[in-house]
């Protein structure tokens, strides 16, 4: 049994002083010194952790004026405030040891859309892509494109002056801020934008902090210019944070602006911004060059600069393979040919251009198409490219990229690619030799590394592979930091191009030189005690202030080495979270964590949930706890020895003794295992694997609620309760009963058995169970033309005709069906960590069903998350060969030569509505259902959602009903309710056709219900 948790960092009673004046001066947004949100809140992007005090989610600009001026207060004078937006930050910008501020869980509005101006204002947490979806019908977009812009802030975008691909044309997020609200440390709300002399004299009159920074600034301007000019190198990306280079803009007004954007967070906190916004291109193509080498490819793109395009990326090998080995890749592939005799991929550049006028645009790329063909094959040039035009198809290019980049933390082995040396910036034309210097250092030092990023900019991302474990590696920051600050000086560029200081703000006196005492003046003027992100960018001149040290600052890797390996190897999918936020993606109609969606606590993601459970693991290896042991005496002791022992702890629990396991606890209850993360997060992070194993060892401790007996033990009871259905179906529809089940039992909603029995279906029909005997009888054409359908328990004992209009469409499809007998597949037992009683049901099925496999008889399943578990859960539990049981698509698509069709069918238009799990994990399964339908004269087209809400039973359970609409409304409801699609819509998730029966009493066809239509019309 692991031992309470009781033990932990609490909050320092300063700061739970100055929580608590909040709640009392009427702070609207949410408080959080429980320690689940610190250390959720502990890690970004980066190699750091850093555990806040707590967490401030400020629900408008009066709450964060109120944090603002007590902070100000004598009494809290000492307290340190930290900014923070999508917290994707790749060094540190927003890691503090005192207060978090987040904007982005209630301050993330779109205020105002001005299309004929060209403009918008938004609040600071509003979402890049959130923001350009709202724009796209006024035919704008916001432009700084980022690899992050799905989860990225306004805010957090200004704060470190972001740029991207593009930047050439497009510049950096201050090219685009108008005005910007900010909240300064007294209090003070300001806007500012652009102003001439007389309003800059009229607020240098002014006798608050206002007029000081004003009058600070101009001086600053006037008296240093010279010295700035000399300074600040002539960079597409310039120096990102006060930017003194740009006090005056190009008409020679005053903009305090420039020196809010890239601050980090250190001068004041971001409200509001009101932006410049552009006209979405009318036509784009996208010219994809490979080469046989990275160093090539660098080189060449100067050469291609030449041809005017609007951006140019280069990815090197490493990058693209792994985006090969992704779900991602199956959009794109076809962009990517692979001919006989082609050298190996070792640089590719990605070559875009833009316009409104069509024909110009396609000229330019033929031309540079003919150029292409004439170098081909010749030393240090491309041997080879593909065209694709129109934006939708080049956005799956540019999704790959963005993808690929996360990809890179997911390389085998201990030593991942890691960002802490990745955005250095010089002139475009030393960048190739740059970078040469730049991989020396690194295969002198024998690492791996990817590299990436936007050539045309002179910007190159580079992340070497260390194990930050290691002590010894760890060593790595320090040696290879300082060598490449030596290369970016050589080649007249920058350390930080692009991804903000940071930790790495150590470097800047270095840069700076005689300047940087005018940026702890300007740090001093806004923040005079240091409060506001202390240690980033400039201190004020004041004693005890220090810049952050890149290897002074506690990392990931201090942390997790507390951790035996054997445990590190067993909860593997947590421990390689690198913190990139790919599951805090906003689109309520893409699949990516609908918990993090349907809530907005950070806890309910599967970065939050990883960050516990490292946590949780180092705890209990610190209280000499083996969790992978612990797993094992939870199988093998008998439960009613612990009994009296759960009675006692879940009292205690429920009388509020504290243990930390509760919170993880909590943080686990939220997922629901809809398995999204382990396809689309590019780490691979599992959240359902490592919540089964947190449960079984938890509930060696606490007593298990009642609805886990009754989930886990539904396939084994289900046989049993259908042959005498009229019992259980008159329960569930009782009143009484069903207030029982929901306050005692914690479930509702719960289904009805269906009275004609799927035996009776089949004998009717003639169809055998598919036994070894039975398959053995078979003739030669039988068996040539046979398939076995494995059942699973929602289908065949809740929709029972689902099954049999399986059957019946096969039949007339000319296949000879088989049903093989019902054996409990288990995965209700994986969901709530029944790890034992799911071993033993797996190890039975993948025996059945290998006997029937070994006679070449092909397996399909027909719900798509009960058949995804023989190749996935099924993993860890079986050892050899897993069941080959195929999703239904994937088998049909592969038979559509050998099926017999009438000559003429009647022609349809459907819209899929697929199931998370199958869409994340078998994404060709998608288009397989479109090539079906295609075949059979039907068309197919696949509608973009996001969660259902229901997820096997985690929509049934009593605790997860409001959320569980809640999700359901962010994207189901819309759908299913537009006029458009009445008649047209199709789910093949059972649960999914379960959740819209239930919330909107309409009953969505599986799309084998709708062939069968379809040939039963002839």
């Amino acid at each position: 049994m692991i031992p309470r948790i009781d033990s932990i960092d609490d909050t320092q009673s300063l700061y739970l002083d100055f929580i608590e004046t909040l709640k009392q001066q009427g702070f609207k947004g949410d408080l959080n010194p429980d320690y689940a949100n610190r250390v959720v809140l502990a890690t970004d992007n980066s190699i750091y952790q850093i555990l806040p005090q707590g967490v401030l989610y400020p629900k408008n600009s009066e709450d964060l004026v109120l944090i603002a001026r007590l902070a100000d207060q004598p009494r809290f004078r000492s307290i340190v405030l930290s900014a923070r937006g999508g917290g994707t930050g790749t060094n540190g910008q927003s890691l503090t040891d005192g207060l978090i501020v987040d904007v982005s869980k209630h301050m993330n509005r779109i205020l105002e859309i001005n299309p004929d101006e060209r403009w918008v204002r938004v609040q600071g947490g509003v979402v890049k892509d959130q923001l350009n979806a709202a724009l796209k019908p006024y035919g704008l977009f916001f432009a700084p494109e980022l690899s992050t812009s799905n989860r990225a802030t306004i805010g957090g975008m200004i704060n470190t002056d972001a740029s991207g691909q593009g930047s050439v044309l497009y510049g950096k997020t201050r090219d685009h801020v108008l005005e910007l609200t900010s909240v300064w440390l007294d209090g003070t709300l300001w806007q500012s934008g652009p102003i001439d002399e007389a309003e800059l004299e009229t607020i240098k009159q002014r006798t608050d902090r206002v007029g000081e920074v004003h009058r600070l600034l101009d001086g600053i301007q006037r008296e240093r210019q010279d010295e700035i000019d000399t300074c600040f190198p002539k960079l597409n990306r310039c120096l990102t944070g006060y930017d003194l280079a740009h006090i005056r803009d190009e008409s020679g007004r005053f903009n305090l602006n420039s020196i809010l954007c890239g601050a980090e967070g250190s001068l004041a906190f971001i409200a509001e911004a009101k932006l410049n916004v552009l006209p979405i291109p009318k036509h784009a193509a996208l010219v994809n060059i490979k080469y046989d080498s990275f160093e090539a490819s660098l080189r060449d793109a100067q050469a291609l600069m030449q041809w005017q395009p609007t951006s140019i990326e280069t990815v090197d090998s490493k990058v693209l393979n792994l985006a090969m080995g992704d779900i991602v890749w199956d959009s794109v592939r076809n962009y990517f040919p692979e001919k006989e005799g082609d050298p190996v991929i070792q640089g590719i550049n990605l070559v875009e251009y833009t316009g409104d006028d069509e024909e110009e645009l396609r000229e330019k790329v033929e031309k540079l198409c003919r150029h292409l063909e004439q170098i081909s094959g010749e030393p240090g040039k491309s041997f080879g490219f593909s065209v694709v035009y129109g934006a939708s198809e080049i956005n799956k290019v540019w999704g790959m990229r963005k993808k690929a980049v996360g990809l890179l933390g997911n390389a085998q082995g201990q030593k991942r690619p890691i960002p802490f040396v990745e955005d250095t910036a010089v002139p475009p034309e030393n960048l190739a030799d740059f970078i040469m210097a730049f991989r020396k250092v690194l295969d002198d030092r024998g690492l791996a590394y990817g590299m990436f990023g936007h050539v045309d900019a002179g910007v190159l991302h580079v992340r070497p592979a260390i194990d930050m474990k290691d002590p010894e590696q760890e060593k790595l920051i320090r040696e290879i930091t300082d060598e490449v600050v030596r290369l970016t000086q050589e080649y007249k560029g920058l350390l930080w191009g692009e991804h903000g200081k940071g930790v790495r703000s150590e470097y800047a006196p270095e840069f700076f030189g005689p300047l940087y005492p005018v940026l702890q003046q300007i740090k001093g003027c806004f923040d005079p005690r240091n409060q506001l992100n202390p240690g980033k960018i400039a201190t004020p001149a004041i004693d005890g202030a220090e810049l952050l040290k890149i290897d002074a600052v506690p990392t990931r890797g201090q942390h997790d080495r507390q951790i035996s390996a054997a445990v590190r190897e067993q909860y593997d999918s947590a421990m390689n979270c690198n913190g990139n936020g790919a599951c805090y993606n906003y689109d309520p109609n893409d699949a990516m964590c609908p918990s993090w969606k349907g809530t907005r606590e950070r806890i309910h993601s599967p970065k939050g949930r990883a960050s516990l459970i490292r946590e949780w693991l180092r705890l209990m290896a610190s209280r000499g706890v083996d969790v992978k042991a612990e797993a094992e005496k939870a199988r093998s002791r008998s439960g009613l020895l612990a009994l009296p022992k759960k009675i006692s702890n879940t009292l205690a629990r429920r009388k509020g003794r504290y243990d930390f396991s509760n919170e993880v606890h909590e943080a686990m209850m939220g997922c629901l295992a809809c398995k999204s993360c382990v396809s689309q997060c590019p780490i691979k992070v599992n959240v359902p694997d490592f919540r089964a194993r947190f449960l079984e060892v938890y509930y060696g401790r606490y007593l298990r609620p009642v609805k886990d007996y009754l989930v886990g033990s539904l396939e084994f009871m289900i046989p049993a309760l259908s042959k005498y259905p009229a019992p259980y179906n008159w329960a569930m529809r009782n009143t009484l009963v069903r207030s029982v089940m929901r306050r005692i039992g914690g479930m509702v909603d719960s289904p009805v058995i269906c009275t004609n029995s799927l035996r009776q279906g089949l004998d009717q029909r003639g169809i055998d169970w598919a036994t070894p005997e039975v398959a053995s009888r078979l003739s030669a054409a039988q068996r040539e033309r046979a398939v076995v359908i494995v059942q699973d328990a929602f289908t065949s004992y809740f929709e029972t005709r689902l099954v049999l209009d399986l059957v019946d469409l096969l039949g007339k499809l000319g296949f000879y069906v088989m049903v093989a007998p019902f054996m409990p597949n288990g995965k209700p037992l994986h969901v709530h960590g029944f790890m034992a009683a799911f071993d033993k049901a797996a190890q039975r099925n993948t025996r059945m069903l290998n006997q029937l496999a070994e006679l070449d008889l092909p397996l399909v399943g027909i719900d798509p998350s009960m058949t995804l578990t023989y190749r996935q859960e099924y993993k860890d539990a079986v050892e050899g060969e897993l069941p080959p049981v195929q999703l239904i698509q994937e088998w049909l698509s592969q038979q559509l030569e050998r099926v017999e069709l009438p000559e003429i069918l009647p022609q349809g238009e459907y819209r899929l509505m697929a199931h998370c799990t199958e869409k994340t994990s078998a994404a060709p399964s998608i288009r397989q259902w479109q090539n079906i339908f295609s075949a059979l004269g039907q068309q197919l087209d696949v509608v973009a959602t996001g969660c259902c809400g229901m997820s096997g039973t985690f929509g049934h359970e009593t605790a997860n009903l409001q959320r569980s609409k809640d999700i359901y409304d962010l994207s189901w409801r819309d759908i299913v309710n537009h006029p458009e699609n009445r008649g047209k819509l199709m789910a093949t998730g059972y649960s999914c056709r379960s959740q819209v029966k239930r919330f909107d009493d309409q009953q969505l066809p599986h799309p084998v219900q709708v062939l069968l239509d379809v040939v039963s019309a002839v």
